[in-house]
C-alpha cells in the first residue's frame, strides 16, 4: 500500500528501527531518535543495493517519489544510482578544490613568507572583499575575461581605481600559479588590458624647499614625544631609507665603530649598504643605551616587535605637519633626492644607490651594492653637516669638490 504524509507524519519512534513500504523500492525508516530516513531498494548487476534520498519532512512524499523515479530511469540506462552520486560528489569536490577562492589563497600564502606581512594583510583583505564574494566559487579554469572585468568594474564603480588594478594584479599572478601547478591553461587578464583606465597616480608630499626643510628639522629637534620615536624623527632624514626598512631596523645589522648598517632590502631581493654620518651614530649609541638590549632599534610597547608603521606619521601630526599635503616618513626620501642634486650637486647615480633604487648597471647589481661607496660615505657626512646648518637657520653654501 502506498504511504501518506499523514501516515508519516504520525508514525511514532520505537525502540528499534522500523520501515514504512511505498511503491517500487522507496520506504521511509522511522529510527528511534525520531529521524525520518528515506531509503530506496534496487538490485544493480544482480546485487541489492540501498540509496538514501534524504530526510522527512526535509524531503516530502512526493519529492521522494521524484528522487526514486529519477534513480530508477538511471538503472533504465545501465547506470547504478549509487555510483552515480559518489561520482557527482567526487566532481563537486574536485571543482570545489579547483575553485579560484581556494587557489587564490593557496598562491598567497606561499607568496607569504616573501612579501611584508602588512602587504599579506592588505591583499587577503582586498580580495576577500572585492573578489571572492563574486568569483571564489567558480572553478579557475572556467572564469572568463568579462567574468574578471565585471569585478574590476564593481571596484571602480565605487572611485577605487587604484584597487581595481591592484585585484587585477592579484588575479592575474593567482592565474599564473594555477597554470603553473597544472590547475589552469591560460590567465585572461591580458585580454582586460585598457579597460579600466590608469589610476592617476600623486607623489607622496615631501619638503623640497632647504628652508622650509629647516623649520621641519627644528620642529623635530623640539619633538616632546618618547625618546625612541624621537629619535627615528631625527633619523629619518639623516638616512632617508623607507619607513618600513627604518622602523624594522635590527641592532645586528648596525656596526658603529665602522659607521655601517646593513640591512636585506625585500623590495629589491638585495642586500642594502648605509654609510653612517657622525650625527647619525651619535644618535644611534644614545638610543643603544635603551634599545640595544633588544633586538630591534625602534621597538613597540611590545620589545619583540618593531613600532607600529603609523608611529613616524603621528609624530609628524602632532608637530602640526598635514601627512596628506606636507610631509610623510616617506618624504624625506624625496627630499633627501631633490637637495642632493639640486643644492648640493651630488650625481644623480649616486643618490639613486644610496636610495636603494635599481640602476641599470653592465656589471649587474652584485657590483652595484658597493659600486659609488666612497663617495657615498662623503655624500652622507656632508648631507648631515648640511642638514645640521639648515637647522641652524644659517646661509647655506653647497658643498664642492667631492659633491660636483
Amino acid at each position: 500500500m502506498a504511504l501518506t504524509d499523514t501516515a508519516i507524519r504520525n508514525a511514532k519512534a520505537l525502540e528499534k528501527a522500523f520501515t514504512m513500504t511505498d511503491e517500487r523500492g522507496l520506504s521511509i525508516q522511522i529510527n528511534p531518535n525520531g529521524g525520518k530516513w528515506w531509503r530506496l531498494r534496487y538490485r544493480f548487476e544482480g546485487k541489492e543495493k540501498m540509496l538514501s534520498l534524504g530526510t522527512y519532512p526535509d524531503v516530502a512524499l512526493k519529492d521522494a517519489r521524484e528522487r526514486r523515479d529519477a534513480a530508477r530511469k538511471l538503472l533504465t540506462d545501465g547506470i547504478d544510482p549509487g555510483q552515480q552520486r559518489k561520482a557527482s560528489k567526487m566532481a563537486k569536490a574536485g571543482m570545489a578544490a579547483n575553485s579560484f577562492e581556494v587557489i587564490c589563497r593557496e598562491w598567497l600564502e606561499n607568496k607569504r613568507s616573501n612579501i611584508e606581512e602588512a602587504q599579506y594583510k592588505k591583499a587577503l583583505a582586498r580580495l576577500e572583499k572585492d573578489v571572492f564574494p563574486w568569483m571564489g566559487s567558480r572553478p579557475i579554469a572556467e572564469i572568463t575575461a568579462p567574468e574578471v572585468l565585471a569585478v574590476l568594474r564593481r571596484i571602480d564603480a565605487r572611485g577605487a581605481r587604484y584597487t581595481a588594478h591592484k585585484a587585477k594584479s592579484e588575479i592575474s599572478q593567482c592565474f599564473r600559479y594555477a597554470i603553473a601547478t597544472g590547475r589552469a591553461e591560460r590567465d585572461p587578464c591580458p585580454d582586460l588590458r585598457g579597460a579600466i583606465p590608469t589610476p592617476k597616480t600623486e607623489n607622496r608630499p615631501a619638503i623640497t624647499d632647504p628652508k622650509a626643510a629647516g623649520e621641519l628639522l627644528r620642529a623635530i629637534d623640539g619633538f616632546k614625544g618618547t625618546f625612541v620615536v624621537r629619535c627615528a624623527l631625527l633619523l629619518a632624514p639623516l638616512l632617508f631609507v623607507r619607513p618600513g626598512e627604518l622602523r624594522k631596523a635590527t641592532w645586528d645589522g648596525f656596526d658603529l665603530d665602522k659607521g655601517e648598517w646593513r640591512y636585506f632590502i625585500n623590495k629589491t631581493k638585495t642586500e642594502h649598504l648605509v654609510p653612517l654620518a657622525s650625527q647619525a651614530v651619535a644618535i644611534l649609541r644614545e638610543l643603544h643605551a635603551l634599545t640595544g638590549h633588544g633586538i630591534y632599534v625602534f621597538p613597540g610597547r611590545d620589545p619583540k616587535r618593531p613600532m607600529s608603521d603609523a608611529a613616524v606619521n603621528a609624530a609628524l601630526r602632532r608637530m602640526g605637519y598635514d601627512t596628506k599635503t606636507e610631509i610623510t616618513g616617506h618624504g624625506f626620501r624625496a627630499m633627501a633626492r631633490t637637495i642632493l642634486h639640486e643644492e648640493l650637486h651630488f650625481k644623480p647615480e649616486v643618490i639613486e644607490h644610496q636610495l636603494a633604487h635599481q640602476v641599470a648597471d653592465a656589471l649587474g647589481t652584485a657590483y652595484n651594492r658597493t659600486k659609488f661607496l666612497k663617495d657615498r660615505r662623503i655624500m652622507m657626512q656632508q648631507w648631515a653637516s648640511y642638514l645640521d646648518k639648515l637647522k641652524e637657520g644659517a646661509a647655506v653654501i653647497p658643498f664642492k669638490g667631492n659633491a660636483a
